[in-house]
């Protein structure tokens, strides 16, 4: 059997992945599914009621598409990629925020599409705005501001602010966050939705915001313009202004929009104003300008006509979601209050406990210092008595020193006036002395002149004599015997005699000069001894108080 007849197997299903602004989602679809049941089940899948802003969009080439809602997915211009991605995104803006947006889905993701348009400069907006726009988004992020948990630095993190914006601007990250935070501390008791909703209402008001771009020319020798397609209507740019339209069609004022390949016409209702045509070459961005007008201005017409049941239902569901939040809320503000003031009690009562327990503490420390201080002064009372009776005991010793040292000094001054009469006789002994001792040695000269005078006169004598006895006799016989040897043993005898009493004289002499130094000394030591006792009772007498009665010592020492 030959294979070469058997067709390939189609396969039954294709992936697709379907991303919105916070989140990515993956589908598994049949074959034959056309745009609006791969919309319907993102929708589902996201819980989103309010569909006719929205769409499935995808990049084709060099431009982008939205996904037909009345033809199959793979019968369009699709990536050929598995999975197929799509971007769930707004398609249509409302004219007016706080009463088309029902549900708060709906609100969240418009807010996360036009925060990115704004950050990544699609929407044009000044500095004062950006800053007041991010206090409003960092509310709707982290809630109440609380200066105890939102430190400096907790927004370093976070894409806040244009790139514009901070170049065009001298200020560091931290001097951004700070004037956005003075105005985050202003948004208190504000809910996400509630903050998301202020975001959108200012974002609103900026003169790009939903405003779809395209490139055109007005006539064939290709005058280059901008045509910007919004909830409002149409409006011409220059290719450098986006932000003040040359000229504007609103949806009210048009009676007919065609185009034919590259040709658009838009005839206004006033059939006497001008038809407006413009060109552009590709065809693709033709038919997504159509789209696009034909579908914000069936939403123009919808808005000025009464609210479908559907829409009626929804806004009944959500008015009644928002006040059971609200109730919630103040339920929840109430509850929030009281625990706030139940901590503060709580604080307040700890704090009054630690208060009381500090004051119990100094009270016992006080008991304690006075028990302590009645001790020492017990202490120092018993010390001040036992040092009075100390001191009378000194006192009565000092009295009995006193009189000892009066009868002392009784008796030094007798003493005294014995030595000093025995002084004044031992210095009339020494001085009789004296004189005798010169008398002694004059006496002694004398004799010892005589005794010289003597001995001159004998040697004289014996010249004489031995001149007058010149010897006759022979020579070998000698001289007779003359008296003079004995004459010489006589003078000896007194010469020694008067040497041995001038000898003893001296050394009673020079006993009693010692006798008289011992003496003296004496009656020094004595004089300095009365000097002494009588500087020692002076002492005494100042530096030891009198005797006081007991009970008077005792009461000056503790006082």
């Amino acid at each position: 059997m030959s294979i070469l007849g058997l067709k390939k197997k189609q396969p039954k299903t294709f992936k697709v992945k379907a991303s919105t602004m916070d989140a990515e989602m993956e589908f598994s679809c049949e074959v034959k599914w056309k745009g609006k049941d791969l919309f319907d089940l993102v929708c589902r899948t996201i819980g989103l009621r309010e569909t006719w802003f929205f769409g499935l969009r995808y990049t084709v080439k060099d431009t982008y598409a939205w996904l037909k809602p009345d033809k199959q997915v793979l019968d369009q211009e699709v990536p050929k990629d598995s999975p197929i991605t799509f971007h769930f995104l707004a398609k249509f803006f409302p004219e007016k925020v706080e009463d088309e947006l029902v549900q708060e889905i709906t609100q969240h993701l418009f807010f996360l599409q036009v925060k990115k348009q704004i950050l990544d400069e699609e929407i044009f907006c000044s500095p004062e705005a950006s800053v007041l726009l991010a206090s409003y988004a960092v509310q709707a992020k982290y809630g109440d501001y609380d200066p105890n948990f939102h430190k400096p630095g907790f927004l370093a993190q976070d894409e806040l602010l244009p790139k514009r914006v901070l170049m065009q601007y001298q200020m560091t990250p931290d001097m951004w966050e700070e004037k956005i935070t003075a105005w985050y501390a202003e948004h208190r008791n504000i809910t996400r939705d509630e903050a998301e909703m202020e975001y959108l209402k200012i974002a609103q008001d900026l003169e790009m915001y939903g405003v779809s771009y395209f490139s055109i020319t007005q006539n064939k020798r290709d005058t280059e313009l901008l045509l910007g397609v919004d909830a409002q209507g149409l409006h011409i740019y220059s290719p450098n202004n986006k932000l003040s339209p040359n000229k504007s069609f609103p949806w009210s004022g048009i009676r007919n929009i065609s185009y034919s390949e590259k040709e658009f016409t838009i005839k206004p209702l006033d059939k006497k104003k001008e038809v407006f045509k413009f060109y552009s070459s590709q065809l693709r961005v033709n038919k997504l300008i159509l789209q696009l007008c034909i579908g914000n201005h069936d939403l123009f017409m919808r808005r000025r006509k009464v609210d479908s049941i559907e829409v009626q239902q929804m806004k009944a569901q959500a008015k009644e979601e928002k006040a059971r939040k609200k109730v919630e809320r103040q339920i929840l503000a109430r509850e929030k209050q009281m625990r706030e003031e139940a901590e503060r009690a709580k604080e307040e009562m700890e704090r009054r406990l630690f208060q009381l327990q500090d004051e119990a503490r100094m009270a016992n420390e006080a008991l304690l210092r006075s028990e302590e201080t009645a001790d020492l002064l017990a202490e120092k009372a018993q010390i001040a008595e036992e040092e009075a009776k100390l001191l009378a005991h000194k006192a009565a010793e000092a009295e009995q020193d006193r009189q000892r040292l009066e009868v002392t000094a009784l008796k030094t001054k007798e003493e005294k006036r014995l030595m000093e009469q025995k002084m004044r006789e031992a210095e009339s002994l020494a001085v009789k002395l004296v004189e005798q001792s010169e008398r002694r040695l004059k006496e002694a000269d004398h004799l010892k002149q005589d005794l010289n005078e003597a001995k001159d006169a004998e040697r004289r004598a014996k010249q004489k004599l031995l001149e007058i006895t010149k010897p006759t006799y022979p020579v070998m016989f000698p001289p007779p015997p003359t008296g003079m040897d004995f004459k010489d043993s006589d003078m000896k005898r007194l010469s020694m005699e008067i040497e041995r009493e001038r000898l003893e004289y001296m050394e009673k002499s020079k006993h009693l000069q010692d006798q008289l130094k011992e003496l003296k000394s004496e009656i020094e030591s004595l004089k300095l001894e009365e000097q002494q006792q009588a500087g020692l009772y002076s002492l005494r007498s100042y530096a030891e108080p009198p005797y006081i009665p007991h009970s008077n010592v005792r009461n000056t020492q503790t006082y």
